[in-house]
């Protein structure tokens, strides 16, 4: 069943609209906060709209998620309470959750490491924004982390495609199934696992 090939071609339409960089920056944003598709699935075809212009779009991008970053943060240390129902209903709560009991297990600079590294993984920003909020992650190692963390991400992103340019077009074209549903693989993958952590502990 052919699922990301038709969506990336309809983003790949929105990423040359000349309000493209503004969506892109809400998207990052909002995906900080509670949104479910990581910015990388509109700063990816924008790069590939337009290769000189990559790096900043990754810049617009990254200032954004940091500030829905910070939007995160507090909220998990002030309102998470009272947002529990919300968050459940949004399926965010379990998520969170096991995010806190990792955090809680770390010091404060492993906790800057775990959020560098977890750039990498499929696990959404939002979950290491609401726990490092709730546990009260002091904001130097945490804004580091989220710098370094998703900064790498999406300038990786552009770089790639810059020094790929329509090969690495044609290249993601060609394996966006197959990457779309490893992604999801992972994806779940991680909800169990936090779940299993969750449980567990």
């Amino acid at each position: 069943m052919k699922l990301f090939g038709p969506l990336y071609d309809r983003v790949l339409i929105w990423s040359t609209h000349r309000l493209a960089p503004a969506y892109l920056g809400f998207l990052s944003f909002i995906e900080a906060i509670f949104f479910p598709v990581p910015p990388e699935v509109m700063l990816a075809p924008m790069c590939l709209a337009k290769p000189k212009r990559g790096f900043a779009y990754a810049g617009i991008s990254l200032v954004l998620s940091m500030l829905g970053a910070l939007i995160g943060y507090y909220l998990g240390s002030h309102l998470f309470d009272a947002a529990k129902p919300l968050l459940e209903r949004l399926h965010m709560l379990d998520k969170i959750e096991g995010g806190v009991n990792t955090i809680r297990s770390l010091s404060n600079w492993q906790v800057f490491w775990f959020l560098v590294a977890a750039g990498f993984t499929p696990i959404p920003l939002k979950v290491f924004t609401w726990a490092s909020g709730i546990v009260g992650v002091p904001l130097v190692p945490f804004l580091l982390g989220m710098v370094i963390g998703r900064g790498k991400r999406v300038f990786l992103v552009a770089l790639a495609i810059f020094l790929g340019g329509a090969r690495a077009e044609a290249a993601l074209r060609r394996w966006i199934e197959p990457i779309g549903w490893a992604v999801m693989a992972l994806l779940i993958g991680a909800v169990l696992y936090f779940a299993f952590r969750t449980f567990a502990g």
